[in-house]
C-alpha cells in the first residue's frame, strides 16, 4: 500500500501481540519464509528481541522486511520518545526502523503525544526511521498533530473489525491519505462464530477468518492478524485468491455494534 511519504507497506502483515519472546523468533522466521513482509511489534509486547532474531533467522535481506514497532505511554514526550526509540532499535538489533508508532495518545496527559511527534519527525529527518504514524488515535488527536506537523502520519492503527467498523475514523484517515490499519481484525477471535460469516465461508470454501480478513482488504484497510499457530499464519495470508461481492461486504459491515474488545483511547492513560 502506498504511504503519504512515498514509502509502501504490504496490506497484510503479522502482528505479534501476546507472543512470548522465545516464540517470536521461530514464528517471525516462519511467517517471512511463507510470504509475509511486514512484522508489527511494540515495546510493551516485550518480544522485540525475539522479533529481531526471527528477521535475521529468515535469511531475507533487511530491505525486504518492513519492521514496525511502537512505544508505550511512559515514553510520551520529546526526550522520552528519543530514549524509547533507542531501546527498541537496540532490542531489535537493527540500524533503522521502517515504521515507528505512538502506541496510545493518552489524552489525559495533555498534548505529550504532540511532543513525541516532533521527536519522531527528528528521527525521520535523520534517516533512522523511514515512516512515522500513530495507533489508537481518534480524529481530534490527529488534528492536534497536524497543527504542528512537518510530516503527516502515514498510518493510524486502530481496533477495527465487523463489530467495530470505525466509519468516522476510516473516512477521516482516507481524506488525509493516512492508511488505516486494523489491530484485532478478528475481534480477538470472538467474531468467528457469527452465522452470516459461517455461511459466506462455506460458499467461498474459506475459513471465517479468511472471509473477515478479505472484508478488511476490500475496504482498503491494512491488517495485522496475530497467531501462535504456524498453520493459521499461512491461512491468514491466503486471502488474495477470492473476492466478496458488494452485497457480502455490505452485510458484514452491517454487523457493526460499536463493540470494543479493548479500551477506548480516551480512557487509556
Amino acid at each position: 500500500m502506498p504511504l503519504v511519504d512515498g514509502n509502501t507497506i504490504p496490506q497484510l502483515g503479522l502482528g505479534v501481540y501476546k507472543v512470548e519472546n522465545e516464540l517470536a523468533a521461530p514464528l517471525v522466521a516462519h511467517a517471512l519464509e511463507n510470504g509475509y513482509r511486514l512484522i508489527d511489534t511494540a515495546s510493551m509486547y516485550e518480544n522485540e528481541v525475539g522479533v529481531g532474531e526471527g528477521i535475521r533467522g529468515s535469511g531475507l535481506p533487511r530491505e525486504e522486511v518492513i519492521v514496525a514497532t511502537k512505544f508505550w505511554m511512559d515514553g510520551l514526550g520529546f526526550e522520552a520518545t528519543l530514549k524509547e526509540f533507542d531501546k527498541s532499535l537496540k532490542a531489535l538489533k537493527l540500524d533503522y526502523l521502517d515504521l515507528y508508532l505512538i502506541h496510545w495518545p493518552a489524552p489525559k496527559r495533555g498534548l505529550l503525544y504532540v511532543d513525541s511527534w516532533k521527536a519522531m519527525e527528528k528521527l525521520k529527518n535523520e534517516g533512522v526511521i523511514r515512516s512515522i504514524g500513530v495507533c489508537n488515535f481518534h480524529t481530534h488527536h490527529i488534528d492536534e498533530i497536524l497543527k504542528v506537523a512537518e510530516h503527516v502520519p502515514v498510518l493510524n492503527q486502530i481496533e477495527l473489525h465487523p463489530w467495530l467498523t470505525q466509519e468516522k475514523v476510516l473516512e477521516y484517515d482516507t481524506s488525509h491519505k493516512i492508511v488505516t490499519q486494523a489491530w484485532s481484525p478478528l475481534a480477538r477471535g470472538k467474531i468467528l462464530e457469527e452465522p452470516i460469516l459461517e455461511t459466506m465461508a462455506k460458499k467461498h470454501g474459506k475459513s471465517v477468518a479468511q472471509v473477515v480478513l478479505r472484508w478488511h482488504i476490500q475496504r482498503g484497510v491494512a491488517v495485522i492478524p496475530k497467531s501462535n499457530s504456524k498453520e493459521r499464519i499461512i491461512e491468514n495470508m491466503n486471502v488474495f485468491d477470492f473476492e466478496l461481492s458488494l452485497e457480502e461486504v455490505s452485510a458484514i459491515t452491517a454487523l457493526n455494534t460499536n463493540f470494543r474488545t479493548g479500551v477506548d483511547p480516551e480512557d487509556r492513560n
